[in-house]
């Protein structure tokens, strides 16, 4: 993969993150978890689902950075990648496997969710690793640092709200229920602000096109399921919190 062939698919990343981000908030939400439609199509177990479709993000980077890295690999690209690696570790080996119930994937979903978590673990990996010149000195530039803390601090939020939803009913018990505590205290979407948060921090500290281009795209499939479900919620209980917003705490 050349730098050429990087760029275009971080162009293409931005021009399906707008139309996505038009689709989703102006004609319907993505038809998975609550939002899934009945038709009777094929679909995936959500725990099968969320493990292989997450997978590539990791084994991709695990093996450029074991088996086919640069000689002189700079620490703060190990650095980067790891942050990569550190988060769908979680997502893959972790999270699918504490879900409790869960509604099944429809396959056409799981099968754009492989394909994109193929193409941008090998991109984030290539570029990272052969073409991104940070020099020993990055670890010096406060945008970097500033973005290592930022992905940090949303990754404990991803992760905590994910907890605070798998809590919510007791053993046998069925139904939607308030989420609350946490970041859920200021807004209905916290595990999607956290994971939003990480993604922001990480195009901080690498700085770059690809990242930029994977951040714009992740907030705009995750931003509009906020909106949808701070919509859910003040619809389905009259004593949801009035303070609390969708995504962003006290503006949006």
């Amino acid at each position: 993969m050349d730098l050429h062939t990087v760029y275009l698919i971080s162009g293409i990343y931005l021009i399906t993150a707008i139309l996505l981000l038009i689709f989703l908030v102006f004609i319907k939400p993505a038809a998975y978890g609550k939002y899934l439609e009945n038709t009777g199509g094929l679909a995936v177990n959500g725990k099968i689902a969320w493990f292989i479709q997450e997978l590539p993000s990791l084994v991709i980077p695990l093996w450029f950075l074991f088996s086919n890295t640069p000689k002189e690999i700079k620490l703060p690209n190990v650095l980067l990648l790891c942050l990569i690696i550190v988060h769908y570790i979680h997502r893959a080996c972790i999270y699918p496997f504490l879900i409790r119930g869960g509604k099944p994937f429809p396959i056409e979903a799981f099968l754009f969710a492989v394909v994109f978590c193929t193409v941008n673990g090998y991109m984030q990996s290539y570029h990272i690793l052969y073409y991104a010149d940070y020099g020993e000195n990055w670890f010096n530039k406060p945008h970097f640092l500033f973005g290592v803390v930022i992905f940090v601090t949303g990754m404990s939020i991803n992760v905590h709200s994910d907890h605070v939803l798998r809590n919510l009913r007791k053993p046998g018990e069925t139904g939607y229920k308030i989420p609350r505590g946490g970041m859920f205290t200021y807004v209905s979407g916290a595990n999607f602000f956290g994971e939003m948060l990480e993604w922001t921090g990480f195009a901080l500290a690498a700085w770059s096109i690809p990242s930029l281009a994977f951040t714009v795209f992740t907030c705009c499939n995750l931003g509009p399921r906020a909106l949808h479900h701070h919509r859910y919620y003040k619809e389905k209980f009259e004593d949801y919190p009035k303070t609390r917003k969708a995504l962003i705490p006290f503006i949006l």
